[in-house]
């Protein structure tokens, strides 16, 4: 099956060429990297885990007009086409569609261990050193504005709302980033992911004095 992973990094890596510097290849190979981490502490099915991380971002709603449509149905014809089991087919899909934060708010309706490491090892990805780079990196491709302190970060967002917000990139830290912490699913996500969010803290306290002109 090593032949399948292969032949699946290929696909991503031509599909996402073009694609936005925290959503491109190199965010898969890193939250498959993480994955790969993860699932060694766990009781899982690998191929899906690896076919999950791999196929995870294959095309982000964010860049499809808000579709959430896409990923999934281009994860099911591609893994089709490569004769891989419906049941096999059907979990990864399920991951596609069940794996981003939506707000914190959204409700999943499917649940897996392969699931809980895939998320994990997305959203470690969204934490530390490279999650403040993810972060101003897509704030500066969607032209927003770096912090506002008249506008507060809202913490009781719908999903359609958070798909929808135009705030300024800092309060993505309150929205989103710093929520991850106590949202992790796996023992090895959640130590992780402990380091990391600290990190941030510590950016923000910089950022701020900066702001101010305190240091």
């Amino acid at each position: 099956m090593n032949n399948l992973i292969d032949i699946t990094k290929t696909f991503v890596k031509a599909q996402l060429a073009q694609a936005e510097g925290g959503h491109d290849w190199f965010h898969i190979e890193r939250v498959y990297n993480n994955a790969m981490l993860i699932a060694k502490g766990e009781a899982c099915n690998l191929e899906v885990v690896q076919l999950g991380a791999l196929l995870h971002d294959i095309a982000d709603s964010k860049f499809h007009d808000g579709d959430e449509t896409v990923g999934p149905s281009m994860a099911w014809q591609f893994l089709a086409a490569q004769n891989v089991p419906e049941e096999t087919i059907i979990h990864v899909v399920n991951i596609i569609e069940n794996i981003s934060f939506k707000g914190g708010n959204h409700e999943m309706k499917f649940h897996s261990i392969e699931l809980d490491i895939v998320q994990d090892a997305d959203r470690l990805d969204a934490l530390g050193a490279i999650g403040i780079a993810r972060t101003f990196n897509y704030g500066g491709f969607k032209n927003r504005a770096l912090y506002d302190p008249s506008i507060p970060p809202n913490l009781n967002m719908t999903k359609e709302e958070y798909k929808a917000t135009t705030a300024p990139t800092l309060n993505h830290f309150y929205e989103k980033l710093l929520l991850l912490k106590d949202r992790m699913n796996t023992p090895t996500g959640k130590t992780i992911a402990e380091g990391r969010h600290q990190y941030m803290v510590d950016f923000l306290e910089q950022f701020y004095a900066e702001w101010e002109g305190e240091k």
